[in-house]
């Protein structure tokens, strides 16, 4: 069941659970039940739900497919705590759930879960304040004019050259003054260039229901634009803020394994899980997830840009959304995805769970470390698991220092120097460099064309076993016939009659020529 669409805004987590909840209970097959020699009627078992509900998750863009069975227990746990669900005799509120044939039943009360609303007042403070701060931007000094009082008709010479005079020398410490741009004129620009790009990126009439302006620090984008290594991580200048040098080492030695485990590091059985434990242990204890607590609305927003078709605009959100962290932050995350990634694509990689694989513990482990709320979520794991799966994959894209916004902010300090920017209410600021996508389509139109694109890479696959000329003949009819066992729709569409098929080798049909046959004896009767 894909999903409906959560519009960006405040509280999405919340959305998001609704709308699970309510796919749940309306799709949740229901039927009778019999248990301790009774019967039950509109109920279900709890491992029939966590069939369900799974196929729901996974098949959901805001989840998608890395979402595991156990994730799916504990989702249908909290459904139980939060009488989203209650056992046949009516109980509810613990998390006694697993993944058996106890029997579950919908309660006759609404889930769904009230958002706060935040006050009309502080909404519009919230807007009145980006309004100011971004017209902050575009004011220079004074740069009217004065004009001489026409006391009369005419004015002597004497007058008339003084006055010129000083015209010209205010018009020349004006020019000065607009040349000289202060370090808060700098940031402002900063500033409102990427709220700028990031609202467009995302598509939105408005940021103020995704991120509030004062939470923007323009120093921590410049740092993180500017201070990086030949490899685009963050260099801190203050080293009490980076990574002990005991977790570098741990991390450097499993994102490198095997060559980074020298002679000199102990070995033993378990050591790469000992190490990986160390790390963990490390990134657990933070005292809040590197993403921050602040911008959890922002990035569960840009969950929902998650999808096959807007996947560049996922990328280009989140490229900018990092730019906003804290530089150790931003570091750690740097540090933390190059590693995992690693980690998951490395076929030497000793198993380190008994039942686990290691891109799914990196997930599981690593997930709520990234992206967390101050307040308890009950899709917290989900999410955060969605949004670290599509970083691993992504990162080196996302972590790297995009250079249209440099060029962005160059451009926007060079009209301020030259004076072209005055009130933004006059219209001359400067345009910003042009940024579009492809048309947005819908999710029908997506499936269709993903149907017949693949069905066109077949049609061309099979035309390419056709006219290989060094594919000896009887490898030739071996793949045809395979071809035509997989996708029996295509290969009749190819060829619709045998004697089609028959051209293609220039050959008729071959008849079986009979087998030998010997001539029977006749037995002659013993009578004469």
């Amino acid at each position: 069941m894909e999903s409906r669409g959560v519009p960006p805004g405040p509280y999405r987590a919340t959305k998001l659970w609704n709308e699970v909840t309510t796919s749940f209970r309306a799709g949740m097959p229901l039927r009778k039940h019999r248990q301790h020699f009774k019967k039950y009627g509109n109920c279900f078992t709890a491992g029939e739900a966590v069939d369900w509900l799974y196929d729901l998750l996974t098949n959901n863009s805001n989840f998608g497919p890395e979402v595991t069975r156990q994730q799916t227990i504990q989702l249908l746990r909290k459904f139980l705590k939060n009488h989203v669900i209650e056992d046949i005799k009516g109980r509810w509120g613990t998390e006694n759930v697993d993944d058996n044939n106890q029997l579950f039943r919908f309660p006759a009360t609404s889930p769904l879960k009230t958002p706060p609303r935040r006050h009309p007042e502080l909404r519009r403070n919230n807007i009145e304040s980006f309004s100011k701060d971004k017209d902050s931007i575009f004011k220079l000094r004074n740069l009217s004019r004065r004009t001489p009082k026409k006391h009369g008709l005419h004015l002597s010479q004497e007058k008339a050259e003084k006055i010129k005079h000083e015209i010209i020398n205010e018009d020349q410490e004006n020019a000065a003054d607009n040349r000289e741009l202060s370090q808060e004129d700098v940031e402002e620009v900063w500033k409102y260039v990427i709220l700028i790009y990031l609202q467009t990126i995302l598509g939105v009439p408005s940021l103020e229901e995704v991120i509030n302006p004062k939470q923007v620090i323009p120093q921590y984008i410049m740092y993180n634009m500017a201070n990086t290594s030949k490899h685009g991580v963050v260099i801190l200048q203050n080293k009490s803020d980076d990574l002990p040098h005991w977790v570098l080492s741990a991390m450097k030695c499993l994102a490198n394994w095997p060559r980074s485990n020298d002679m000199n590091n102990p070995t033993y059985v378990g050591f790469e899980r000992d190490v990986f434990r160390t790390i963990a242990d490390y990134f657990l204890d933070l005292p809040e997830p590197l993403l921050t607590f602040e911008y959890y609305e922002l990035f569960v927003n840009i969950l929902g840009l998650l999808q096959p078709h807007l996947e560049r605009v996922a990328i280009d959100a989140l490229q900018l959304c990092c730019l906003l962290l804290p530089p150790p932050n931003r570091r750690k995350l740097q540090l933390l995805m190059r590693m995992i990634s690693r980690m998951s694509q490395n076929v030497d990689m000793p198993k380190l769970h008994d039942a686990m694989g290691t891109r799914s513990l990196m997930i599981h482990t690593f997930s709520r470390c990234v992206l967390c709320c101050a307040e308890e979520v009950d899709l917290d794991e989900l999410l955060a698991g969605r949004l670290v799966s599509f970083l691993m994959d992504h990162h080196q894209e996302i972590l790297q220092v995009p250079s249209y916004l440099q060029t962005a902010v160059e451009k926007h300090l060079d009209y301020l120097k030259k004076g072209h920017i005055e009130n933004p209410g006059d219209g001359l600021f400067a345009p910003l460099p042009t940024y579009s996508y492809c048309k947005q389509i819908s999710a029908q139109e997506f499936d269709e064309q993903k149907v017949s694109t693949s069905q066109a890479a077949i049609a061309e696959l099979l035309e390419n076993i056709i006219k290989n000329r060094s594919l000896p003949l009887k490898e030739k009819r071996k793949k045809l016939k395979q071809f035509q066992k997989e996708y029996p729709l295509i290969y009749q569409k190819r060829f619709p009659t045998t004697e089609s098929e028959a051209a293609l080798f220039g050959d008729k049909p071959t008849i079986k020529q009979p087998m030998l046959i010997l001539r029977k004896p006749k037995f002659r009767s013993l009578r004469y």
